[in-house]
Order: structure tokens, then C-alpha cells, then sequence
């Protein structure tokens, strides 16, 4: 039942910041956390940020150290800080609800795109 819109995608360059925003409609459980995933062209979607109900986060080596996951309960969103873009972050990115092993549960929303190219 939770739907997700997300926005802040753009056209950057490389070295460019860029901060996404994921607002959700409907509760989440406290069992689940909230994720960010990105899907290229011809690609499957790829996780590349994750944060609990209690505020741990974790993200894979492709992205450590340039991103940064936080989400707002009372306002129920979740963003992700983008630094030191790279052209292979090209993406649609998108927001969801996870379990465990970063395993997107909810329906995917619209998604916002980010181009990084000089």
C-alpha cells in the first residue's frame, strides 16, 4: 500500500552535487528499513544505499564515501546526498522498502533521473 514519489534528479557534471528527496505515502514498518536503488539502461536495478529505523546506514563500495542516506520519519522522507558525481552514476534512481539483503518490497514509483556528463 506504500507508494513513493521521488525528485531532485538532473543533468550534472562530473564533480557536481546533487541531493534526491523520497517522500512516501502510507506507513512502513519498524522491521523494515528504507533504500535507495538505481537502475541504467539495460540494467537491473542496483542498490546503492540503506538505512534502518534506527539510523544505521550502509552502502556498497561503489558509491562509499560520495553518498549519504537520512531519512525524516515526522515528515516521512528519505533523501540521499549525492557528492563527487561520476559519469557511471548515470541513473533513474529510485526509493524503496527492504527486509533484508537490500530486497526491494514496495512497487516502484516514478523514479528521477540523474545524467552526469561533461
Amino acid at each position: 500500500q506504500v507508494q513513493l514519489v521521488e525528485s531532485g534528479g538532473g543533468l550534472v557534471t562530473p564533480g557536481d552535487s546533487l541531493k534526491l528527496t523520497c517522500e512516501y505515502f502510507g506507513r512502513i514498518s519498524s522491521l523494515y528499513g528504507l533504500a535507495w536503488y538505481r537502475q541504467a539502461p539495460g540494467k537491473q536495478h542496483e542498490w546503492v544505499a540503506a538505512i534502518i529505523d534506527g539510523g544505521q546506514t550502509n552502502y556498497p563500495d561503489s558509491v562509499w564515501g560520495r553518498f549519504a542516506i537520512s531519512r525524516d520519519n515526522a515528515k516521512n522522507t528519505v533523501s540521499l546526498q549525492m557528492n563527487n558525481l561520476k559519469p557511471e552514476d548515470t541513473a533513474t534512481y529510485y526509493c524503496n522498502t527492504y527486509a533484508a539483503q537490500y530486497r526491494p518490497l514496495g512497487t516502484w514509483g516514478p523514479g528521477t533521473l540523474v545524467t552526469v556528463s561533461s
